[in-house]
């Protein structure tokens, strides 16, 4: 029930994405939406941008969408996520280092699932300000971003 209910909020996320942009990360993506339906696939994948399978917490599912902004040059905190994070950037580029994971960067345009279980941080090293649009799939009771050590 909670991935059927996962899945339905990430297709209607998924949907309005699409209206944004028509580039997606390089990674399998689904069939094609038959040609009466305006919908361009962004990703289809079963694992997060470092290898690790996605697996959702226990609980009653809970959907959380947020717009997360950095100026050139800021970064975020050293973390990690409890629930799968799709994210979709918006405007500008962030550079996230996954620690022996490498470093991985992102433009305009490009859609992940975000590292899990792998403590990383995100830096904008672009010019201009970077905005994603960031949807964590889980449960009310787990966290959706976790501070690391």
């Amino acid at each position: 029930m909670l991935r059927r209910c996962l899945t339905a909020a990430f297709a209607a996320f998924a949907l309005t994405i699409a209206a944004l942009s028509a580039s997606a990360q390089n990674a399998p993506v689904p069939p094609a939406a038959p040609p009466s339906y305006p919908a361009e696939p962004l990703l289809s994948t079963g694992t997060t941008i470092v290898g690790e399978k996605i697996r959702y917490p226990s609980g009653a599912a809970h959907v959380t969408s947020a717009i997360v902004t950095l100026a050139p040059g800021a970064r975020t905190i050293l973390h990690k996520h409890g629930v799968p994070m799709f994210a979709y950037i918006l405007d500008g580029e962030i550079t996230v280092d996954y620690g022996k994971h490498g470093k991985r960067t992102y433009r305009k345009g490009q859609s992940l699932m975000e590292a899990m279980h792998v403590a990383h941080f995100g830096e904008n090293t672009g010019a201009q300000p970077m905005r994603l649009i960031a949807v964590y799939m889980g449960s009310a009771r787990a966290k959706d971003v976790i501070p690391a050590k």
